[in-house]
């Protein structure tokens, strides 16, 4: 048996084993986002409690005042709006002004608070805010984040449930005008949450997301309040994963929300995707390290050249549907607008996927809203 008939055999195994795994894994994510989709609404046996919703702003974000208008149109029976700012000329007090002016029967409360408890400014934002929160029911959301009219009450039910640490919401990108932007979204719809939803399907609740964080002050209050997360970077988790030490379950909602994607440049889009993989990557290495069969363009194209022949054919044309089914069932869930020819833009969004987790694995930096933080360890922040 000669090397060169060994080298090729073990060329031709590898082309067929990644057309293989990459395949396998599209027709797996569509059966989690079909099981997804079909779960059941959480109801609420008793009346909704009171809630006070923690908003930490900064600056005048691109669709701020419509993002921060659905949570005035709740409901909701019984909730109070707390917005957070740390400077006083932020011009994200504008918004909140004009939502009291507009909302005047909602209780809106502004905390400008110039204080930073740790390297985290958001957590030092929301260690600020809380003092003026009411309630014992507290929902945490991004700013960027748009809800529909029932959110509240759908998001907060489980916590009626005292073996219940957190409630978490998916969510759909929203994008701009901008090429980039959308495929952004793509990020977010087809590969994001579908990966959670695979997660979620096989029995995983290890996740908790900036969209939404519902939890009661109790909870807070065991793991060592915000104060335990304030030198973290990714504080979501952290917040879910202090929970879940503690004994307590997580819940991901039904509701899935809306989040803007605003890059309007190659250059911004990258930075933000890597921030989000390297944090990822911190949180679970050996799973990040698997990822790549995620990205299912490249690794079947890749495949083919490899292991030329009907079997990889056959797996590259069973992958390939799949991922395009999977794309489709994503807008559905998403915003059931259907774009035909964003199908185009599979290609690319799965090869610049794959780009990044290579760049992702060389290094540990991160930049975010203008500091210079590093991923390694856990996702703390220096």
């Amino acid at each position: 048996m000669s090397l060169s008939w060994i080298t090729t055999a073990i060329i031709h195994g590898l082309g067929i084993g990644l057309a293989f795994a990459a395949a396998g894994y599209a027709c797996v994510a569509v059966w989690a986002v079909v099981k997804g989709m079909r779960s059941r609404v959480i109801k609420n046996p008793t009346p909704p409690q009171p809630v006070a919703v923690l908003k930490p702003l900064h600056g005048a974000e691109p669709r701020l005042y419509e993002n921060l208008r659905t949570f005035c149109v709740q409901t909701h029976p019984n909730y109070q709006l707390v917005f957070g700012v740390r400077e006083p000329d932020d011009p994200a007090i504008a918004v909140v002004q004009r939502l009291r002016e507009e909302f005047p029967q909602r209780s809106i409360v502004l905390a400008v608070d110039p204080r930073i408890h740790g390297a985290n400014f958001k957590v030092s934002n929301l260690i600020n805010m809380l003092p003026h929160a009411q309630h014992g029911w507290l929902v945490l959301a991004d700013a960027d984040i748009s809800v529909p009219a029932d959110y509240l009450v759908r998001v907060t039910a489980p916590l009626a449930d005292p073996d219940v640490g957190i409630i978490t919401c998916l969510y759909h990108g929203i994008s701009g005008p901008s090429f980039w932007s959308r495929l952004g979204r793509l990020f977010i719809d087809d590969w994001f949450a579908p990966s959670v939803r695979l997660s979620h399907a096989f029995g995983s609740t290890r996740f908790a997301f900036g969209s939404t964080i519902a939890l009661r002050r109790d909870a807070l209050q065991a793991i060592g309040g915000f104060e335990a997360l304030r030198d973290t970077l990714a504080d979501d988790f952290w917040l879910g994963e202090l929970t879940r030490r503690a004994g307590l379950r997580t819940v991901l909602s039904e509701v899935v929300v809306g989040t803007d994607v605003g890059e309007s440049k190659l250059k911004e889009l990258w930075t933000h995707e890597l921030r989000w993989l390297r944090t990822i990557r911190s949180l679970a290495p050996a799973g990040f390290a698997m990822t790549f069969v995620c990205f299912t363009s490249p690794l079947l194209l890749l495949g083919l050249c490899l292991a030329p022949g009907a079997a990889t054919a056959g797996l590259a044309l069973l992958g390939g549907g799949a991922r395009v089914l999977l794309h489709f069932l994503q807008r559905r869930t998403s915003d059931r607008r259907f774009a035909w020819h964003e199908v185009l833009l599979i290609p690319l969004r799965d090869t610049l996927l794959l780009m990044e987790w290579a760049a992702a694995l060389a290094g540990w930096q991160v930049r975010w809203r203008g500091q210079v933080l590093h991923a390694r360890g856990g996702g703390s922040a220096p």
